[in-house]
């Protein structure tokens, strides 16, 4: 086959360092907005870019020229040096060191971005780390707890 076709839908999200709420109303939208475009300078499709105080979602189409890991790897350090840059009470913004990456089934998209687009009322109840423990609970991947929040 001369041809290489990918097409793998990934939900993504991360957050940030200590889950200080730094991702606030006055730079939440135009950080979701950065964010896009980094994916698709990237060559990620970015369906649904979003999050909540402490946190972000990416649902995009994974790049078939550039890994994953090199992607968080750009959207962490440019999107915190942009944050930094936003005013004082931004100055120490950091993200975490690590992230989730769950593969979404096509049939799902739209399960996922209106979850995405309802983070502030879902987090009304439930924190950050609630949600990525029930994505590790959903995928049925095995975790050491320890190591999850670093």
């Amino acid at each position: 086959m001369p041809q290489s076709i990918t097409f793998n839908y990934s939900h993504i999200t991360f957050s940030t360092k200590n889950r200080f709420p730094f991702i606030d109303k006055n730079i939440e939208n135009e950080l979701f907005s950065y964010i896009t475009g980094i994916c698709k300078n990237l060559e990620f499709t970015p369906i649904k870019v979003g999050g909540y105080k402490d946190h972000i979602h990416i649902l995009c189409i994974l790049s078939r020229k550039t890994t994953l890991m090199k992607f968080i790897e750009q959207v962490k350090s440019h999107s915190s040096l942009w944050i930094k840059k936003k005013g004082k009470e931004y100055e120490n913004f950091y993200w975490q060191k690590g992230y989730g990456s769950f593969s979404v089934n096509p049939t799902e998209i739209d399960i996922v971005v209106q979850y995405i687009e309802n983070q502030e009322n879902h987090h009304k109840t439930k924190t950050f780390q609630e949600e990525y423990l029930a994505f590790l609970k959903k995928y049925k991947i095995e975790y050491d707890e320890k190591y999850l929040w670093d």
